[in-house]
């Protein structure tokens, strides 16, 4: 269970941090990858939380996390910045162990 919660939090901090960098970007290519990273930040955390509270949900709420950061890693792969391929290996990261979990 703390390995899910820490990727959730790793992988939650790299989306904000990609979708922060993104935008400062100012490019319409980009608005997939920030919306992707922002949706993806907002469940990691959600994830975390149930997991951290071993809720009844958190195996269903980590079976959506893990298909989330899926395809947030697959968008942020698509791009050559750094913060993208970061944010791209915490994804990956956290959906394996949500899978776990889930």
């Amino acid at each position: 269970m703390k390995s899910c919660v820490e990727a959730c939090l790793a992988c939650y901090t790299a989306c904000l941090d990609c979708a922060t960098e993104s935008i400062k970007m100012s490019d319409e290519a980009m608005l997939n990858c920030i919306q992707t990273c922002l949706d993806c930040a907002e469940l990691c955390n959600l994830c975390a939380r149930f997991c951290a509270t071993d809720s009844d949900y958190s195996a269903k709420i980590c079976a959506m996390c893990a298909e989330l950061c899926d395809a947030c890693a697959a968008e942020c792969e698509k791009h050559d910045h750094e913060h993208c391929q970061e944010c791209a290996r915490a994804c990956r990261e956290c959906a394996e162990e949500c899978a776990v979990m889930a």
